[in-house]
């Protein structure tokens, strides 16, 4: 092919645009966050589809080559993976299919294999390298001032997503401005735009503030945030649907960002898989949820079993039935 393929992790970027060349780098000027192009290998019986910057999914093919970025992915369901875990060889791996790449460390017997790629070099331009970082704006840095509805999980896959497009639709309904973000975990473009999908008038991730994941050192994540946070300042919502990937007790900065907009909080949503792992993660936090949902709260026994283990309410919010109490509590929270 001519062209690489670009991943959604370019989307903040002018790769496209500007074009760019590509160079080997000796392993000591890799880092985070660097723009590369890998090669395909054999792609037999592995996960073949990659996120383009527009969220639509495509597959590739042998030899086809992609622009990512190198990361960190620490999946405590699924896969676990780092870009300084890359081999001597150059080989490593689509961490997820949004270009977050690394080498695959440990992996869940229920995931297909990931991608194998080659590494073929960096995005460069006038012997720089190009990086995510490098590519963000200029803006004005605005102080955060807007009511959260802050979502949560005990882990992964706990509901976060299903649940934050519940409450989006039913705070737009209420004639509301909202912003959707994802303030931690790794790069995925397609969870956002459901939220967008779902009634928000914008929608923003870390990789908008240039990280590959919120799986960084914690001061470039202190860093970072601030940026993401005026970005969405900056469309002055009357409300705030943040969701935390992941849960905080995982290396995702997710208490970091909870410090950052603690005292934003109107409501607090815990996900949880099921009701024992509720228990775990509410000692963990320091203020406790308004409401849990997500598996937990599937059935009646689940929703009585949280309540009996941790005197919380929990709600069903993939029934519709739920959604009438759910927006009394989110009123009440607001003020509206």
């Amino acid at each position: 092919m001519t062209h690489p393929f670009m991943t959604s992790v370019t989307r903040i970027s002018d790769l496209s645009a500007q074009g760019f060349e590509t160079r080997s780098l000796p392993r000591e000027h890799w880092d985070s966050g660097d723009y590369v192009i890998a090669r395909v290998n054999n792609n037999h019986g592995r996960l073949n589809t990659l996120e383009l910057p527009d969220g639509r999914m495509t597959e590739v093919m042998e030899d086809d080559l992609l622009v990512g970025a190198f990361g960190t992915r620490v999946a405590t369901l699924e896969a676990v993976g780092d870009w300084r875990a890359i081999n001597a060889s150059g080989e490593l791996n689509a961490l997820t299919a949004a270009g977050l790449l690394g080498r695959v460390t440990s992996l869940s017997p229920f995931l297909s294999a990931p991608m194998r790629l080659q590494y073929h070099g960096h995005a460069m331009r006038h012997d720089d390298k190009l990086t995510m970082r490098g590519s963000l704006a200029p803006i004005k840095m605005i102080d955060f001032d807007i009511p959260v509805i802050l979502i949560v999980g005990t882990s992964m896959s706990a509901g976060k997503t299903t649940s934050g497009r519940v409450i989006v639709h039913l705070l737009s309904k209420m004639g509301l401005n909202v912003v959707g973000a994802k303030l931690t975990g790794a790069a995925r473009y397609r969870d956002m735009l459901s939220f967008k999908d779902a009634g928000a008038s914008a929608v923003y991730d870390f990789v908008d503030a240039g990280l590959p994941s919120s799986a960084v050192d914690a001061d470039l994540y202190r860093e970072a945030l601030p940026y993401l946070l005026s970005l969405i300042a900056e469309q002055q919502p009357d409300v705030l649907v943040a969701e935390a990937g992941a849960s905080p007790l995982e290396p995702y900065n997710g208490e970091i960002a909870k410090e950052m907009i603690r005292e934003h909080v109107k409501f607090k949503l815990l996900c949880a898989q099921d009701p024992y792992a509720v228990v775990g993660v509410q000692q963990a936090f320091q203020r406790t949820p308004d409401l849990v949902a997500g598996g937990a709260a599937n059935t009646d026994a689940g929703i009585a079993l949280v309540h009996k283990l941790t005197g919380l309410n929990a709600l069903n919010l993939m029934s519709t039935s739920s959604h009438a109490q759910l927006e009394v509590l989110l009123r009440k929270a607001l003020g509206r």
